[in-house]
């Protein structure tokens, strides 16, 4: 099967040595445009498909690169984007626009970097956002260094976001604008980029809508036109969680506990404050439960496979409206829960960010301490922006939002925006 430029057997490795002579052996075969070199991730969807197409048409020389990360298959639900039938469908787009391609094994990374980075989080009770950390750490870090490596100039991804430019005191400033298609926009994912990292990124299908790009796919006959959307982990596939994360956090019998919505802990009185300080420390203070403050409803097989939120899995029926959880504790192996999405441990108007997990794309827009800044957030995808106000201490960012907001979780990142520039992140302590 020709693939490419040449007929090419795919292969994985961790050193690449092998890849960097098959590189040599394309360059013998068609002399390069140095300038416009282009390495894209090919995930065997859709949009990486039409990605790689449209930078053919901008005249970039394009090599894709399909990321194995995992090997144990055994937590991954069947049918669900399974990375064979995914790295099968790259191919099959990379032969179809005559393009080298290659699969690269970041097992070994992607283990290190994310998979021990969820376990850590999990079992001290916070939720991780595994995406963010696989295009900070894998996407836009591994793979960018290795197509650094092999003399391109860019990576691409088929991201629906842009990148802009502008001039700052006599300085290029990379910008990350939120995708056209307000729907499928994926600026919350990159939310972590550095200004070097968006320097050497394109995201060639930033200007289109999720139909267009579906339509290009079908008048180019792309096995991926119809293929629909991947879900679950970055480059994995959906897996099965409890499983997954059995591999360290073993099960243990604990108590759910449901929280009344009337209950004394909701009715504080607000102190008066003396400081802008004393207020938001108040605010951004999540409830704090014992096991005497409810009743038990029912049982778990450990705190740290649930989150803030959740509905699904908690398997306790005879309430009028269906239980979510609003704490978990890990130490003591308890669930809090409270019936109904309104209930009010759900909610608060406040979060913190320390110093070491805060992260500021737009650098020349850092805050400096005492300094605030009105802003539009989200603490998860897809969820509308918010208005909120950054206000920057010497501890680190509190974020004020107008409104309270629905289960606020810590592990996961909380992205602010101006107009439609993600500008800042963070991750929520």
């Amino acid at each position: 099967m020709l693939v490419g430029y040449h007929r090419l057997i795919c292969f994985y490795t961790n050193n690449l040595g092998s890849f960097f002579l098959y590189f040599c052996q394309i360059k013998i075969y068609k002399k390069l445009n140095s300038n416009k070199r282009v390495i894209i991730g090919l995930s065997g969807g859709v949009d990486s498909s039409v990605a790689a197409y449209l930078l053919q048409q901008q005249g970039y020389e394009v090599i894709g690169l399909f990321m194995k990360n995992w090997h144990d298959d055994s937590v991954i639900i069947s049918n669900e984007c399974p990375w064979v039938e995914d790295s099968n469908d790259a191919m099959l787009v990379a032969e179809k626009l005559n393009i080298p391609f290659q699969i690269v094994d970041l097992s070994e990374q992607y283990k290190e970097r994310i998979v021990n980075y969820m376990f850590r989080e999990y079992k001290i009770g916070r939720t991780p956002n595994p995406d963010v950390l696989c295009n900070r750490e894998i996407k836009f870090d591994v793979f960018l260094k290795i197509a650094l490596d092999l003399g391109a100039n860019f990576v691409a991804t088929g991201h629906y976001c842009r990148k802009g430019i502008i001039n700052i005191k006599g300085k290029e400033t990379y910008q990350l604008l939120a995708g056209k298609d307000t729907n499928k926009d994926q600026s919350y994912f990159l939310c972590q980029l550095s200004q070097e990292q968006l320097s050497k990124t394109l995201f060639p299908i930033g200007e289109l809508t999720k139909p267009e790009v579906r339509k290009i796919a079908t008048e180019l006959d792309l096995i991926t036109a119809d293929k629909r959307d991947s879900q679950g982990l970055c480059f994995i596939g959906k897996v099965r969680l409890p499983e997954f994360l059995q591999q360290k956090l073993k099960p243990k019998e604990g108590n759910i506990i449901t929280i009344p919505s009337n209950s004394k802990i909701y009715k504080n009185i607000v102190p008066k404050f003396d400081t802008k300080q004393q207020e938001l420390d108040f605010l951004a203070t999540k409830y704090i439960y014992s096991k005497n403050d409810g009743k038990v409803v029912g049982k778990h097989q450990g705190a740290h496979y649930f989150t803030k939120g959740q509905r699904k899995g908690l398997a306790v029926g005879g309430t009028k409206e269906p239980l979510f959880v609003i704490e978990t504790d890990v130490k003591e192996n308890i669930i809090y829960t409270g019936e109904g999405k309104k209930h009010p441990g759900l909610y608060r108007k406040c979060l913190f960010v320390t110093n070491d997990e805060l992260h500021f794309i737009r650098t020349d827009l850092a805050l400096k301490l005492g300094e605030e800044l009105h802003v539009m957030a989200r603490i998860r995808y897809r969820q509308p922006l918010e208005k909120a106000i950054l206000y920057k201490t010497e501890k680190g960012l509190y974020v004020l939002f107008k409104n309270k907001q629905s289960a606020i979780t810590e592990g996961q990142f909380v992205a602010w925006y101006l107009e439609d520039e993600l500008v800042g992140s963070g991750v929520i302590s």
